[in-house]
């Protein structure tokens, strides 16, 4: 009965290990997505401002 409890255990910390990992990459990969937005964002208008000239 213990050991069924334990295996139970351990793959319930694994499961929330795995997710907690899954949600600060799906985090960063967010923050490098708006970040390179931005630049690219700054970047065309830069280019536009610099075109009407």
């Amino acid at each position: 009965m213990g050991r069924i409890f334990l295996i139970a255990l351990v793959i319930f910390l694994a499961f929330f290990a795995a997710s907690w990992l899954f949600g600060m990459l799906l985090g960063l990969f967010k923050w490098v997505l708006i970040v390179g937005l931005v630049v690219l964002g700054a970047m065309a208008v830069k280019k536009a401002f610099s075109g009407q000239r």
